[in-house]
């Protein structure tokens, strides 16, 4: 992730206390997408109002 916070994205201190309470990898099945660029896609989902479809790329699929 890059380390400038866009607007509206998790803080380094919000992610610090908010990465612990996701759930970790155990090694069976797919590995978790990087649990930070999820979140923030969802922010951004939610602060903006658009469709799922509309959602930057550099939140994943």
């Amino acid at each position: 992730m890059n380390p400038a916070v866009c607007r509206g994205e998790l803080t380094e201190t919000a992610w610090e206390r908010t990465a612990p309470l996701l759930p970790r990898t155990d090694g069976r099945g797919r590995p978790w997408r990087d649990h930070r660029q999820v979140i923030n896609g969802v922010l951004w989902r939610l602060r903006t109002g658009t469709p799922w479809r509309d959602v930057p790329d550099r939140y994943g699929p």
